[in-house]
């Protein structure tokens, strides 16, 4: 039997730095699933909520242009148009929020993370045209 030495506290303080960098990993993961997730799931009720008109027209929230400020009208047409490809940013969103929880290297969880946010981000821009050009059509009948 051996007694404790230099090298022992070496190894115990590299165990312990170890330790504190997986603890840091998963506080990261956990705050990527927190936030992808929440995100997600305020896109999906937004892109339902403004649909269906419980959502009025405001500063705050929803497809806010010119056009689609203009009127009621103009504001319901357009969320009505991008509610689908609105709850598909949603949708992106926490799946990329469970994808993050996939046992793989922070490199993969990176690269996981800024696709779901080009998806994410894509698919709010397109609602919004969609949706600018229904609301286009309501004040510029044909």
């Amino acid at each position: 039997m051996r007694t404790p030495g230099r090298e022992d506290v070496g190894a115990f303080t590299y165990l312990v730095a170890t330790m504190r960098s997986m603890t840091e990993l998963v506080i990261f993961r956990l705050v990527l699933v927190v936030v992808l997730g929440s995100s997600g799931v305020l896109l999906v009720w937004l892109a339902r909520a403004a649909a269906s008109g419980r959502v009025r027209r405001n500063q705050v929230a929803g497809i806010r242009t010119r056009t689609t400020l203009a009127s009621d009208e103009a504001w319901l047409a357009a969320h009505r148009r991008a509610e689908s490809p609105t709850r598909a940013a949603g949708v992106a969103a926490i799946v990329t929020a469970a994808a993050v929880l996939l046992p793989v290297p922070v490199e993969a969880v990176m690269v996981i993370v800024m696709l779901g946010a080009v998806a994410m981000i894509g698919l709010v821009l397109y609602g919004a045209k969609v949706g600018t050009d229904a609301a286009r059509e309501i004040e510029t009948p044909r």
